[in-house]
């Protein structure tokens, strides 16, 4: 069996890595680096910056710790070095397990010529290539605002803001998504001044309403200005940077801004393949897949951002496995259905499962049970006490969600995740026990907090 899988992100690579495991002919074919938008530019170096942001943060807390001398100098040069390094490590990683598994990487930009037959371009030559199954894990790409002045020069989109060479006094960030309000906290920490102008009524429309305004304020104790509610109508040019103009409950408003951010979401990378000489069924949300990441052309399947189902790094890999399995006539066992996610500002947020207002909307009779960091032994001695838990639990006891926000959310919210999708009641989760003191205790006092 030989499969062709294009685009080497970690929906592509890691199905490649696990499909040569088990002793199929793989075909990998990439048309910039490997490691896709998620290592060169998106989560990896995101976090690389969010790492030396919350060193920064504690730097600044340091007299509480009893550290009264201490001077330090901020070189953003060195973070942007770090960052690099750190994406080349990774990459090179990637291309080293490649390399080991005799997957065959081909360099280029594929489109299909058929159903049957991918063409790939590299400079002025093209090679045709066939295979018994296609992967599409082609990814996405940043979406634009259609409003006058959203295609000036240094508009910056979530690609260009890692390689900003200087940290901007003032910026603008529009989007209060997951990926606008990380990159605000992070420069509100490198010292910038930061607004975020946000459509909706709140951050974070997608999370628990709860968490979202829970976190909204906590950002605002920080000094990043939100603005909900607030509709982009046009970006102009100025002497000293950019004007912002938006409309808010009815009154025109405008900043000021050195930089701006479009940060309003990710669409999915369908219009360079070439799909209607495939036969493949897509539109403006990506290509339409059945349960299987299956297309309606049977032997073609689309996972990842293509489909616009979930566009998470995490989300990919395990939509691969489906994938994956489904060609080779295996029974699979993953729940895409519970899919954690996380926001990493400071402090973090993360959530699993269904959110109290959508188990309302279906009529589900639900409990919500919280904890707060401020009562928890190690936030406290770690001086990182904002923040709190919330479990929504069912009328017969299953844990239906979990979402938080403050220090390691993105790292305890794993164990919920894990008990959720084994469909675990309170009790159940009542029974684990906890190390003490440790961060994790904060689902374990939402607990017992009936």
């Amino acid at each position: 069996m030989k499969i062709l899988i294009i685009g080497a992100g970690p929906g592509g690579y890691e199905t490649a890595l696990l499909a040569a495991g088990r002793g199929i002919e793989v075909i990998l074919v990439e048309a910039s680096q490997v490691g896709g938008t998620c290592l060169n530019e998106g989560c990896i170096p995101t976090k690389s910056f969010c790492r030396n942001a919350q060193i920064l943060d504690q730097l600044k807390d340091a007299g509480a710790f009893g550290i009264t001398d201490l001077n330090y100098g901020f070189d953003f040069n060195a973070v942007l070095q770090r960052k690099n390094a750190v994406v080349d490590q990774l990459r090179s990683g990637v291309e080293g397990l490649l390399a080991h598994k005799n997957i065959t990487l081909v360099q280029g930009k594929a489109s299909f010529k058929d159903a049957h037959t991918v063409l790939v371009t590299r400079e002025s030559s093209s090679v045709e290539y066939t295979a018994d199954y296609i992967i599409i894990a082609t990814g996405s790409v940043s979406a634009v605002l259609p409003v006058p002045g959203a295609d000036l020069p240094g508009i910056l989109t979530s690609r260009e803001i890692l390689d900003l060479q200087e940290v901007p006094g003032r910026l603008c960030v529009i989007g209060g998504g997951v990926i606008g309000l990380e990159f605000a906290s992070v420069f509100r920490s490198f010292g910038s001044d930061v607004t975020v102008l946000e459509y909706c009524k709140e951050v974070l429309p997608h999370f628990d309403a709860d968490l979202a305004k829970r976190l909204r304020s906590s950002l605002g104790k920080r000094g990043i200005e939100i603005s909900t509610q607030s509709q982009v109508t046009a970006i102009a040019k100025n002497e000293e940077g950019y004007t912002i103009s938006y409309m808010r409950k009815g009154k025109e408003e405008s900043i000021d801004a050195d930089k701006v951010l479009m940060a309003v979401g990710r669409k999915p990378n369908v219009f360079s393949l070439n799909l209607d000489d495939a036969g493949i069924g897509y539109g403006p949300r990506g290509i339409a897949v059945n349960e299987n990441m299956q297309t309606n052309v049977p032997h073609i399947y689309a996972v990842g951002d293509i489909n616009g189902r979930m566009m998470l790094a995490h989300a990919a890999v395990f939509q691969g496995i489906v994938a994956l399995d489904h060609i080779m006539g295996m029974q699979n066992h993953v729940d895409l259905s519970v899919m954690p996610a996380a926001v990493f500002t400071s402090p973090e947020a993360a959530g699993v499962g269904m959110t109290e207002d959508e188990c309302k909307e279906k009529g589900m009779k639900v409990r919500c049970l919280k904890s707060f960091f401020r009562a928890n032994g190690k936030a406290v001695t770690m001086g990182e006490t904002e923040g709190f838990c919330k479990l929504v639990v069912a009328e017969d006891g299953r844990v239906l969600g979990c979402h938080m926000f403050g220090p390691h959310s993105s790292d305890i919210i794993q164990e919920a995740c894990a008990m959720i999708s084994r469909h675990a009641t309170v009790d159940e989760f009542a029974s684990v026990i906890h190390v003490h003191p440790s961060l994790s205790e904060v689902l374990q006092s939402a607990i017992h907090s009936i």
